[in-house]
């Protein structure tokens, strides 16, 4: 008995033993699994950077820093791809990969662009991108007062809450995106996730993540829009729901539209919009046309063709903006004499504005750009055609010009643009907002991708928006001198040190500068890079160069091109300080978007030698106003009329509008 006894003892010793080592084998095997994945994460990251870390110090002259980019945040080939890189691979070993493999520069995105939801796809995303989830939980460890709140495997791209939003992001960006200490912080979460108001409540959020998203990324703009602006666009709102594309009003309309005359009242009438030059010119004419539809009563459709597909959201709830493949009218657009024949001054041209005022025509043409067509121009400008105009059903207009600034010129339309815009250099901030929202292809595979990676930790963010109009070596150099003697005599850029090198420097290193650089050349991206890698700069920043791309030239009729552009663009609403080409659209919806006042770079050869000028209204300019008195039938000048239309910083014959707070005669 007391052999069993004393085996009964050791074997209960065996068992508490064996349990403990078991619950100690469980403990310890996530510890190894964790260790080693990490192990493999850093090996992996390592081969995708390419280089050692002993050579990743160029750009930040600090050799505490083993790569150019945030260490939470590395980075593979996917977003190389996704952008079309931007520099030589000479730059490689010292830009890491703020310098992409050059012979991916011009080729289309990565054939994996736009399919996160392939395995394959996310499984080689997994150490190169942050998803959601991951992000949300960075930004969280960031903030001592930002949470996550739960979120269903269905949400995952849902916003954070309310703490996030004003504690976490705060901390995350430098206070950049509005860390509100005031009062007002409960009540302002909700306004800034619809952007003011201005979105409406309709919208799933998992159906345009940049509308909700972006206020993470910008600071909340001081500019909020009126509250007659917000009743006007829910009623547009309503009206584009009752008359959008395959409506019964729209089917009833198209049956009339076939007739070629209107012998009665139509309920809906339309303004369709055609294409025409890049996509700055386009991006600042649609929101032309919007304006002249909200204070129209019409309902705006939009033919984007094949180049513009996927780039942004659809701006109005249960419907779309998108012109039908099948309207019947398409077959004659590229048909230059049937637009003239059906023009509003070729009938004027022709002796048959009687006929046209005794029987409507089902749909006219009306062309607005910057040299065709002067009698269309003459005429639309002119108040007392406004009225016959407004009989017709569809109007097919064809624009590259930002014409807004006129609606506050004519008689018809004055009063309503003034007290739908008070501010009035807030037109194109507000509409562009409302309008241009990047889809989730835009917005997750390339503007997200690249600012988490390059643009997220710096301190301030400078973007650099380069246009040069007649190319060649001399034309780059030029502008090259002009910007840095705009950026180092106005302060935007630190000067160097130049007699010392990086390498001899050990001061330390003070808050990083992001540097930008958006154009179609690498030359500028390449001369900002050499000047900062030889020399520290006098201030003691840490400076980093970025250029998400460099095509080369303009793609025209090129999806995949104008998705960069429009990434580029975007991109560049998101910087502190912005310093952008005279004439150039580009720039002009960036600066609108991000609601800056530019430094705008003189354009070479006209005579003024400034290197820039500060922009004094956030407007984008009307660079061929109209010149005709109606009245008098004499030429004028738009920018003499009234105090709130003046010249444009950047072309003497354009126009824009300019806050002016004395009341309209």
């Amino acid at each position: 008995m007391e052999i069993f006894q004393v085996t009964k003892e050791r074997l209960g010793f065996i068992s508490k033993r064996f349990t403990t080592i078991l619950v100690i084998f469980f403990i310890a095997l996530p510890v190894l699994f964790m260790v080693s994945m990490m192990s493999r994460n850093s090996k992996f990251e390592s081969a995708i950077l390419g280089v050692e870390v002993q050579n990743a110090t160029a750009l930040d002259y600090d050799s505490s820093q083993p790569t150019s980019i945030p260490d939470d945040k590395p980075v593979s080939d996917t977003l190389a791809h996704e952008f079309g890189k931007g520099s030589d691979s000479k730059y490689e070993h010292s830009q890491l990969i703020s310098t992409p493999d050059s012979k991916l520069l011009n080729e289309a995105l990565d054939p994996r662009h736009g399919k996160a939801s392939d395995p394959e796809y996310e499984s080689s995303q997994s150490t190169s991108i942050l998803n959601d989830k991951q992000l949300n939980e960075t930004l969280a460890s960031r903030s001592s007062e930002g949470s996550v709140s739960e979120n269903d495997s269905s949400q995952s791209t849902s916003i954070p809450n309310g703490n996030l939003l004003n504690g976490t992001f705060a901390s995350r960006f430098g206070e950049r995106p509005g860390s509100r200490n005031d009062s007002s912080e409960s009540t302002s979460v909700a306004n800034d996730k619809v952007l003011d108001e201005l979105i409406p409540p309709e919208f799933d959020e998992r159906s345009c993540l940049s509308r909700y998203h972006s206020v993470l990324y910008r600071k909340i703009s001081s500019h909020k829009p009126s509250p007659l602006l917000l009743s006007k666009l829910r009623n547009y709102e309503n009206l584009h729901k009752l008359c959008g594309p395959y409506t019964k009003p729209y089917n009833r309309t198209l049956k009339r539209l076939k007739s070629g005359h209107v012998h009665s009242t139509t309920e809906c009438k339309y303004i369709v919009w055609r294409p025409d030059n890049g996509l700055g010119n386009r991006m600042v004419s649609i929101a032309s046309s919007f304006l002249y539809a909200l204070l129209t009563n019409r309902v705006l459709l939009l033919d984007l063709g094949t180049d513009m597909v996927g780039l942004f959201c659809e701006p109005f709830p249960n419907t779309s903006w998108l012109l039908p493949m099948d309207f019947p009218l398409r077959n004659q657009f590229r048909n230059s004499e049937l637009r003239y024949a059906h023009s509003f001054g070729g009938m004027l041209e022709k002796d048959r504005i009687n006929i046209l005022m005794k029987s409507t025509p089902s749909y006219l043409y009306v062309t607005l750009k910057k040299r065709d067509y002067e009698l269309d121009k003459r005429i639309f400008y002119c108040d007392q055609n406004q009225a016959l105009l407004g009989k017709v059903p569809w109007l097919i207009l064809l624009s590259e010009q930002y014409f807004a600034p006129s609606f506050f010129l004519i008689p018809s339309f004055k009063k309503e643009a003034t007290k739908l815009f008070p501010e009035k250099e807030t037109v194109f901030h507000h509409l562009g907002r409302y309008l241009f929202n990047p889809s989730n292809q835009v917005w997750r595979q390339l503007i997200t991708r690249f600012y988490d990676a390059y643009l997220a930790n710096a301190h301030e963010r400078i973007g650099l928006q380069l246009r040069v109009f007649h190319a060649n070596a001399a034309q780059i150099q030029t502008v090259m001198d002009q910007l840095l003697a705009c950026t180092l005599k106005k302060k935007l850029l630190p000067e160097v040190d130049t007699r010392n090198s990086v390498a001899s420097s050990s001061k330390n290193r003070t808050a990083s500068k992001a540097i930008l650089v958006t154009s179609l050349y690498s030359e500028f991206y390449r001369n900002l890079s050499n000047m900062y890698l030889a020399n520290p700069p006098l201030t003691g920043e840490v400076i980093r160069v970025y250029q998400p791309s460099h095509e080369g030239y303009q793609h025209r009729g090129d999806n995949k091109h104008n998705m960069k552009a429009w990434a580029e663009i975007y991109l560049l609403s998101l910087c502190d300080v912005l310093v952008t080409s005279a004439w150039s659209t580009f720039g002009y919806v960036a600066q609108r978007l991000g609601g800056l006042k530019p430094w705008i770079l003189h354009k070479p050869g006209h005579g003024i030698y400034l290197p820039c000028k500060r922009a004094m209204s956030m407007e984008p300019c009307f660079h061929y106003p109209f010149s005709y008195d109606c009245k008098s039938e004499n030429k004028l000048d738009a920018g003499n009329l009234v105090p709130y239309i003046r010249q444009c910083e950047d072309r003497e014959l354009g126009v824009k509008l300019f806050d002016d707070h004395k009341e309209l005669k």
